[in-house]
């Protein structure tokens, strides 16, 4: 089952090669981060602030390309957790159908964050990174 989630903050540290962003579960209370880099959380800050540059850029190329493709950016979900790194989908609906992207959770929530898009996390990866809803290891923002 697929939990909505929603950036809550995001942490820029410009003399290191590590951000973090963190995502929050919507009407709930568990929290975790997840560590991208600074291009990824560059592009996210941007976007939250309404910036906008000239000329597209890696996130805005994609979200061209999908919609020039007769595609619409659905929903981003975060699907896994491997040896400390994320997985995530970017689910595109194309002609009625659903197709599934494989892609770097920090990619798929830029370009998600640029678009307006819900973003969502598996179940079991929430519970993994934050706890089930209600036990004493549950991050709270």
């Amino acid at each position: 089952m697929e939990v909505r989630v929603e950036l809550v903050r995001i942490v820029i540290n410009e003399g290191g090669d590590h951000q973090v962003i963190v995502l929050k579960e919507t009407g709930g209370e568990r929290a975790f981060p997840i560590v991208i880099g600074f291009f990824e959380a560059a592009a996210i800050d941007r976007r939250l602030k309404g910036l906008r540059l000239p000329r597209p850029l890696t996130h805005d190329l994609l979200a061209g390309v999908i919609e020039a493709m007769g595609g619409r950016l659905q929903r981003v979900v975060v699907t896994d957790l491997k040896d400390h790194t994320f997985f995530a989908n970017l689910v595109i609906e194309r002609n009625g159908d659903e197709v599934r992207v494989d892609a770097r959770p920090s990619d798929a929530i830029a370009l998600g964050i640029a678009n307006d898009t819900p973003i969502y996390i598996e179940e079991h990866v929430l519970n993994e990174v934050a706890g089930p809803p209600g036990a004493a290891g549950a991050s709270e923002e």
